[in-house]
């Protein structure tokens, strides 16, 4: 346990995460929030977490104006990280490389669907700020001398503003900022949330302590279906495995961004090239119609066959250099899936006055944190979103049955 248990609390947060210490962090550091916070996490390893297993990455390539929005506030976070999360004179590193997102389309020509796509989304992503350059065939030959281009219409790159970084360091920083200003964080497990009316009492931990607060925030991940249920809600969240592989190619390539393939295949560089060739990561997201399997708590296992049957031939068809790698390590983590949409659920919830979600981020998590923690600690402290207005993004949209669809899904 990291400090004592208090009786009764402004705001328990469950989940301490890089999604539950980002809004421990912005209410603790906001000058109009005085309250008592505690954030709950059962495991203090993260070992488990997706914040911690995850590929890291940030782009501006989506096809909904407030998910662009979301991380054109965090990429401007992480380029000042140290104006925020800062402690003791001690900056967080996390390596950012705006290395870009490069998206294929196949096809012939630009009425090609994918094409269309494209070049749609890149109307939204431009007009929102996001600094997207689109190639044609030959641009993409040109800009990228490395890729097979005879079976691509065109592609969208984030010349700035995308790329990757170090998500356990972000995590971390988040959490020993909110930390260093006063957030009390306990080892232990939520296992019942008392209601009275519209009112969300007291959380129950496993320990058998029982926390009275005035807020309570479901921050938890791959539980968050769980966390909410106790409250009395249902959440169409449940956690998938997703696999990382790790490769070592024999040639070092020059400037390759994270590449989505037409197939679902992706990939980015690990680290810079040198004499000896170039470590990349890479996975591929399950084809529609193919089983997508439902992550069990303890079972972290990796598929055996599926970077030699399936991710290895569609990188090396799209990179020719990938003919000739080495494996590496591979992992599996989670993804907290929102099954509604893809997308997160945050904000109120209707006949909970005190109750907030951030849940179902389906693989956009570390990314859309900075964004998430300042908005949700906005309503906690004024009743209504101020700096960036997510509201799109709120649980009414289930009940109504109004997704927010992007056309793009990694």
């Amino acid at each position: 346990m990291s400090g004592s248990v208090p009786v009764s609390v402004d705001v328990v947060i469950v989940g301490g995460a890089a999604i539950g210490s980002s809004i421990a962090f912005h209410l603790a550091r906001d000058p109009a929030f005085s309250g008592r916070i505690v954030v709950v996490e059962k495991d203090p390893t993260y070992a488990k977490a997706a914040s911690a297993l995850s590929a890291a990455s940030i782009r501006q390539q989506f096809s909904t104006a407030v998910n662009i929005r979301i991380s054109l506030y965090g990429i401007n976070f992480l380029r000042h990280l140290g104006e925020h999360l800062t402690v003791d004179g001690e900056v967080p590193v996390i390596d950012l490389h705006e290395g870009g997102y490069l998206y294929l389309a196949s096809g012939s020509g630009p009425a090609d669907a994918g094409a269309v796509t494209l070049h749609d989304n890149h109307a939204i992503q431009t007009r929102e700020g996001a600094d997207i350059a689109l190639f044609d065939r030959a641009g993409l030959a040109a800009q990228f001398p490395w890729l097979h281009v005879d079976d691509l219409a065109c592609g969208s790159w984030g010349r700035t503003g995308e790329g990757w970084f170090d998500g356990w360091a972000l995590m971390q920083a988040f959490r020993r900022k909110a930390r260093s200003l006063g957030v009390t964080y306990v080892t232990d497990e939520v296992v019942d949330v008392v209601r009275q009316g519209r009112k969300v009492v007291s959380v129950v931990l496993k320990s058998g302590e029982v926390i009275a607060c005035g807020t309570l925030v479901n921050a938890a991940g791959a539980n968050g279906r769980k966390v909410a249920a106790l409250a009395g809600i249902d959440i169409p969240v449940v956690p998938k495995k997703r696999f990382v592989y790790t490769f070592h190619c024999k040639e070092a390539l020059a400037d390759v961004p994270l590449l989505i393939d037409p197939s679902g295949a992706w990939c980015r560089p690990e680290g810079r090239p040198d004499a000896s060739g170039q470590l990349f990561i890479g996975s591929i997201a399950p084809a529609e119609g193919e089983p997508d399997p439902e992550m069990d708590g303890n079972d972290f296992s990796v598929d055996p066959h599926l970077f030699e049957d399936q991710l290895w031939p569609l990188l090396a068809h799209r990179i020719p250099a990938f003919e000739q790698i080495r494996p590496g390590r591979a992992w599996a983590g989670p993804y907290d899936m929102n099954l509604f949409d893809h997308n997160a659920i945050l904000g109120p919830v209707e006949g909970i006055d005190n109750l907030l979600l951030a849940n179902g981020f389906s693989g956009h998590g570390l990314q859309q944190s900075p964004a998430v923690g300042r908005a949700l600690a906005e309503w906690v402290i004024h009743g209504h979103y101020r700096t960036l207005d997510v509201s799109d993004l709120g649980f009414d949209r289930i009940a109504k049955q109004q997704p927010v669809l992007e056309k793009c899904i990694i």
